[in-house]
């Protein structure tokens, strides 16, 4: 349940300015959070934060319980001592306005195995204390995911279905042997975990005694090149050779007239329940470890999800199959207690998806941008909003508020205008407005809409494999008088901040 009304922004840490080629947890995040603040702004939501591969998508991560190296500060490794200044003041002239992601991994993950040849000749007994510590209460998962990612090195990226048989199979002597011949190579891994949960904790720890909630996000699929499959291929449908026999998707929709075909292996939920769901217990675990809020995304594939044939190259042509989402969060609540939920409720919505949903107490999702062109009914217009719902003008998936009113029809553009009583004046605006004020608890604004900016900006266009998850905050670009604009309708509409002292809450 919501203790009161709350906004907040929607920005990937990837996105925020620095001088490394790629947002970090260094001190422009740590400013963030303080504009936040200013704004009294109560809620900060981010994307998945595990290591990317193919594509960049944060939503098709190496694992789903590791995070990602390039997030770890360069700035904060140089005041601990394991990287000389001189290596940051001959940093490529990477662009500051857009992600390269390929030369920047190549770079910085250079100067990170740097550090850790420092740590591993330097490092105090205090610190190598702490890494031990952190190595042994993260072994269950650290383990698997530091000889998966060293062996994809050593195997040029090669998704791990082409590894060598015997280690794709996991067989005990082939992992014996790897582990044994990337030996450093695997410390190397867990090293640059340490790293990054301990950047993470101390600005997530910065973030919530400015009463700052983080919300998290969980894509209810993982990728099949990944820790999570290559370690318990028994819960996914795969052939004899570790590849996907049937794989998830959505029918065509708003996005894809072809529908979209996503490629994940999909789950064996019979052998999910008859261990009761243990894995999925886990990555909940890990993931309320990071963040104070969970976004499901894809919430209604655990009511019924798409399954396309892994050989159709589009997903249209696929079935609607049961999923016992129910069972599952029972089990995640019996183990975990009570649990902060947002569901992405998003797309073609059936009886079925909204009665979960609405049975388990958790709060859907309505966007703005989905409002217009047709009449009053439609769900997402703010006069129908229910209270237990989060609002967004758009999200990651959809053009800017700016680059969509530039793109829309004139029937739409007319009924934009009618309802919202405005001309074609700062749209973005009046859409932040149009959110704040309306009944819902929660409200999150892509950053982008708070600048006012247009498609150039975009984060994500679905369906389109590579050129995404680029875009970058500039170093100016967030100042006082927005955050004062923002704070003025915060406040106007009972959303502000409190006082530290005065109030917590949770969803």
């Amino acid at each position: 349940m919501y203790d009161r009304r709350a906004s907040g922004i929607l920005l990937h840490p990837t996105s925020l300015p620095g001088s490394n080629g790629i947002g970090d947890l260094g001190d422009p995040a740590y400013r963030f959070v303080d504009w936040l603040a200013a704004a009294k702004q109560r809620r900060w939501q981010v994307m998945p934060l595990g290591p990317t591969g193919y594509g960049d998508s944060p939503y098709a991560s190496l694992s789903a319980l590791a995070g990602n190296a390039m997030l770890i500060s360069l700035e904060r490794l140089v005041r601990e001592g394991l990287i000389d200044q001189a290596a940051l003041d001959t940093v490529p002239s990477f662009p500051n306005d857009h992600i390269d992601f390929g030369p920047v991994i190549d770079w910085k993950m250079g100067v990170l195995q740097s550090a850790f040849a420092r740590f591993v000749v330097n490092t105090d007994a205090a610190q190598r204390a702490l890494f031990e510590a952190f190595c042994h209460a993260q072994a269950a998962w650290l383990d698997t995911y530091a000889l998966f990612a060293a062996a994809k090195e050593a195997h040029g990226g090669a998704p791990w279905p082409q590894w060598e048989p015997a280690l794709a199979q996991r067989q005990p002597a082939a992992l014996a042997e790897w582990r044994a011949k990337l030996g450093e190579k695997v410390r190397f891994q867990q090293f640059l975990q340490w790293k990054f949960f301990t950047q993470w904790a101390d600005l997530k720890r910065y973030a919530n005694g400015r009463d700052i909630q983080i919300i998290g996000d969980i894509p209810i699929f993982v990728a099949h090149d990944s820790a999570d499959v290559w370690a318990n291929p028994e819960l996914f449908y795969l052939d004899a050779q570790g590849n996907p026999t049937v794989i998830a998707g959505v029918p065509p929709d708003y996005f894809s007239p072809t529908g979209q075909r996503w490629g994940n292996p999909l789950y064996r939920w019979e052998t999910l329940a008859q261990r009761n769901f243990d894995w999925w217990v886990e990555r909940f675990r890990m993931t309320l470890a990071l963040v104070d809020i969970v976004r499901i995304d894809h919430f209604r594939g655990f009511a019924a999800y798409w399954e396309v044939p892994a050989d159709e190259e589009t997903a249209m042509n696929g079935r609607w199959v049961p999923a016992p989402g129910a069972a599952l969060f029972e089990a995640v609540r019996q183990q975990l207690g009570e649990f902060p939920i947002i569901a992405e409720d998003l797309g073609l919505i059936t009886a079925d998806v909204e009665a979960l949903r609405v049975g388990q107490g958790f709060p859907g999702m309505a966007v703005l941008q989905f409002a217009w062109g047709g009449d009053a009914a439609n769900i997402y217009l703010p006069h129908n909003y229910q209270r237990n719902l989060v609002v967004y003008t758009g999200t990651h998936d959809n053009d800017t508020t700016v680059g969509w009113w530039r793109s829309i029809d004139e029937h739409t553009r007319a009924h934009v205008q009618q309802y919202l009583d405005i001309q074609d004046d700062d749209i973005a605006w009046a859409f932040i407005r149009a959110v704040l004020l309306s009944p819902a608890d929660t409200v999150l604004i892509p950053v982008q809409d708070v600048l006012s900016l247009g498609t150039e900006a975009r984060m994500n266009m679905p369906g389109r494999s590579m050129g995404n998850w680029g875009w970058r905050l500039q170093p100016a670009q967030l100042d006082n008088a927005l955050a004062q604009r923002l704070g003025q309708l915060t406040r106007l509409y009972g959303r502000e901040r409190l006082a530290v002292d005065e109030h917590r809450d949770m969803l």
